[in-house]
């Protein structure tokens, strides 16, 4: 029986936050010392590879995980918790005010990011979402990180297994819900846009604009103008289909 409760899962960066989060995570261990100066524009460098078509997600994600394997397991806490302390300030209120619209109206919300944990968590945290799908780290049998990724990077279609093993994993499936919604900025996240049933393309790319456009999806460049409608989000997405 499906129940009136919806399904909301939301991309991290350039969709929740205004920013790439693995950069700020960089950018903060450097003023802590961690990281030697010149991390953050290779860093750069990547991303601007991948955005030109001449790298792969893997390699990005795996550069940032470089920067785990230099604290011993006992101090990431630490610095999780600092991190976090980081955020207050750099966390969109208009994001914010959606994501606890979705909360008080009793929907299941869920953060789906190809960041690894151990960054995105900190900022799950930020907005009060409990549940968090991410890339995961792999550990050394002393609990080090070792700079690799455990098992797929949770991107493209990796996103919609992730979410339907997660859903499985709680007794529930797509089918249980009255709407499923995704917010995406990215062409990279089209196979879970497809397979929800109310997607919204958030500040899109180029091609996740173009592809919104074609198919009559919500395009959303300014997410106050969502909060700023209370419960009429739920009205927006029931013109995407």
């Amino acid at each position: 029986m499906t129940s009136e409760r919806a399904l909301a899962l939301f991309d991290l960066d350039f969709t929740l936050v205004p920013f790439d989060s693995g950069m700020h995570w960089v950018r903060f261990l450097m003023r802590c010392g961690v990281l030697e100066d010149g991390f953050d524009e290779a860093y750069l460098a990547l991303c601007q590879r991948y955005l030109a078509g001449e790298g792969d997600a893997v390699t990005l994600h795996r550069f940032v995980l470089g920067s785990l394997a230099r604290l011993p397991g006992a101090q990431l806490a630490a610095f999780q918790q600092r991190f976090a302390a980081t955020l207050a300030d750099v966390v969109p209120a208009a994001s914010r005010a959606l994501v606890e619209r979705h909360r008080a109206a009793g929907d299941l919300c869920c953060i789906v990011t190809a960041t690894t944990r151990a960054i995105a968590a900190p900022l799950a945290q930020a907005f009060g979402i409990e549940h968090l799908l991410a890339s995961e780290a792999q550990r050394g049998a002393d609990e080090r990180h070792t700079g690799e990724i455990e098992g797929e990077l949770c991107h493209g279609a990796a996103k919609v297994r992730r979410v339907a093993a997660w859903l499985q994993s709680r007794g529930e499936d797509w089918a249980g819900f009255s709407r499923t919604i995704f917010y995406s900025d990215s062409r990279s996240d089209l196979p879970l846009l497809a397979a929800v049933s109310h997607p919204v393309a958030v500040h899109p790319d180029d091609g996740l604009r173009r592809h919104a456009e074609r198919n009559g999806w919500p395009v959303v460049d300014d997410l106050s103008d969502l909060s700023a409608w209370g419960g009429q989000h739920r009205q927006v997405c029931t013109r995407a289909r």
